[in-house]
């Protein structure tokens, strides 16, 4: 029988997947900032054409924008992290789903170990089962 397992992927940092994670952060925030200016924009472009509460309209706006504003100060707090973890530190990627073999007779306590990947740069260096 198949049965579906969730499988934890950890990357090893080294300077190549530091700087990749920078720029993935980076790219986050930019997105993030300009959504910020869109919004601030709208929200002039829609207070002009008066259709709406303009109470009700600034608030809605003011909390997508708070929403932003937020999520810029998460990804500057993960950036402060990454400056700080060592090189050859485990980062948990992502969770996946994999599909396993079990057989009569096999250890259920076997099965239920946590299954990690580990991955460097690109390449995966470990398979581990706890």
């Amino acid at each position: 029988m198949k049965v579906i397992q969730t499988v934890i992927v950890k990357q090893v940092l080294t300077e190549a997947s530091k700087d990749r994670l920078l720029q993935k952060y980076e790219g986050k925030k930019l997105q993030l900032q300009k959504e910020t200016e869109q919004l601030k924009f709208e929200l002039k472009k829609q207070e002009k054409l008066k259709k709406f509460s303009s109470e009700l309209l600034q608030k809605q706006f003011d909390q997508e924008i708070r929403t932003r504003y937020e999520k810029i100060k998460q990804w500057d707090f993960y950036m402060e992290q990454l400056h700080i973890l060592p090189l050859g530190s485990e980062l948990k990627e992502s969770e996946l789903q994999a599909l396993v073999e079990i057989n009569e007779g096999d250890l259920w306590d076997d099965f239920l170990n946590e299954k990690t990947i580990v991955v460097k740069d690109g390449v995966v260096v470990e398979i581990r089962e706890r």
